[in-house]
């Protein structure tokens, strides 16, 4: 049986755009010529590999288990490549991690921007997603490492984890609103408006469920995008959450004001975060990786001072 890599990432294509003309324009060839390429590939193993009387195009349980070979053949073969051109000095491979939303609104765009400055003809790929995605694409093989909240991980000897500097969270709500000028709000105050934020993190869900005296807490308006989150805040009576990692506040420049909310604990470990660093356990990282994963390292520990100014510059 021969199997043309070419011809494999057809395939992962088709999956994920489960449609003949949408993965044929994003690999760059004629629908016909496309379809000519999965008919040879299902004709190389000897079965259909994907359901074409259904609408969504979903793989056959042969072809779900060709796809799952296809994609770590190609990630291989991709890593193999990469590998080559860094240790030949090319410093010209291609870098994909994934992060959560909250690391990717400052963190890792700016280890990112030092990074490319140090390997200019890197080609740097990151997926923001949340940490469940994010895990199935390193088990796949798409991500060398991800950056996201590490609790699910750090127990599981199949992932090595480094925990990244904790940073706290608060509510917040624009400058003009009713609550702004209060030196305290109570949960019931608080509740009382509508919340945007995402609702993810495990430790902001807890915090809403014993302010509200709710088991489970729903946002009005949910994202997993700082900066629209925070131009709806400025632009109603939305209740917010500000990070002292986001760039965002940056973008607010005393709009802003953090609430201060009576009797909840300011040291609760909810308030902090817990990201960190995830990747494969026994897996080699490539010169690439590596690098990026120290610039992530350094860029963390160089925002302490950032992260103060931020929270200071939010009206108390």
């Amino acid at each position: 049986m021969h199997i043309d890599l070419r011809q494999l990432r057809h395939l992962i294509a088709l999956a994920e755009h489960r449609s003949f003309v949408a993965a044929a324009v994003a690999v760059n060839l004629s629908q016909s010529a496309f379809s000519r390429s999965i008919q040879a590939l299902e004709h190389s193993v000897g079965c259909q590999l994907v359901d074409r009387g259904r609408k969504e195009l979903p793989p056959t349980k042969q072809g779900q288990v060709v796809l799952e070979h296809a994609r770590r053949l190609v990630s291989g073969a991709r890593q193999l490549s990469n590998e080559i051109s860094q240790f030949n000095g090319l410093e010209a491979g291609e870098l994909r991690f994934g992060c959560g939303p909250a690391p990717a609104s400052g963190l890792v765009p700016s280890a990112i921007a030092s990074f490319i400055s140090r390997y200019p003809k890197a080609r740097v790929q990151f997926q923001v997603d949340d940490w469940h995605s994010l895990s199935k694409r390193l088990l796949s093989e798409e991500f060398e490492f991800f950056v996201a909240d590490t609790r699910q991980f750090e127990a599981d000897p199949d992932y090595h984890t480094h925990r990244l500097r904790p940073r706290k969270w608060h509510f917040c709500c624009r400058a003009g609103h009713p609550l702004a000028q209060l030196q305290t709000v109570n949960a019931e105050q608080l509740l009382s408006y509508p919340l945007a934020a995402t609702l993810r993190p495990p430790n902001l869900r807890k915090v809403l469920a014993d302010l509200s005296g709710r088991p489970d807490f729903s946002a009005n308006v949910e994202c997993e995008s700082s900066y629209a989150l925070l131009s709806v805040v400025l632009r109603s009576d939305a209740i917010g959450i500000c990070g002292t990692y986001s760039d965002a506040l940056q973008t607010a420049r005393g709009e802003l004001v953090r609430l201060r909310i009576k009797g909840l604990d300011e040291q609760r470990d909810e308030l902090f975060t817990r990201y960190g660093i995830v990747s494969r356990a026994g897996y080699r990282l490539s010169p690439l990786a590596e690098a990026m994963i120290e610039e992530i390292k350094r860029v963390d520990v160089q925002d302490e001072t950032v992260d103060t100014y931020n929270i200071h510059n939010l009206a108390v």
